[in-house]
């Protein structure tokens, strides 16, 4: 069966490297340093990826169609052409929405069992 095709939930749960992995590409291509500093940026450095467990996963999610290595670079004068580019799928978008969405769903069942806070709800909004 054609992974591009086959149903999100097979891909889920993802591990949490993968999460933040997919979650960097959300908003634009990156090399593969580029991830680890926007993961690490984005996470205030509680998450490191380490290359290992970066090449690994991007390894199984380019055979797992979730992302694609991108042919075009940016300007040749500010890239090194050994770098390589990667960018999200539209099934690699499905399945990070459905994990963030069953993430989601986890900590509204812990709210629910009063193990987090509710967010507040008695939001002023201001300058508006």
């Amino acid at each position: 069966m054609n992974k591009e095709t086959s149903p999100l939930g097979d891909q889920l749960p993802l591990s949490p490297a993968v999460f933040h992995i997919l979650l960097a590409l959300a908003d634009e291509e990156r090399h593969g340093y580029g991830i680890m500093q926007e993961v690490e940026r984005r996470t205030d450095g509680t998450v490191q990826l380490g290359p290992g467990t970066l090449y690994g996963a991007i390894k199984r999610l380019l055979t797992n169609g979730l992302i694609a290595e991108v042919d075009e670079r940016p300007d040749p004068e500010l890239n090194d052409e050994r770098r390589r580019y990667y960018r999200l799928t539209e099934f690699g978008v499905g399945v990070l929405s459905a994990e963030a969405a069953r993430l989601d769903e986890m900590v509204r069942q812990a709210r629910a069992k009063q193990l987090l806070p509710r967010p507040s709800t008695n939001l002023v909004w201001q300058g508006l």
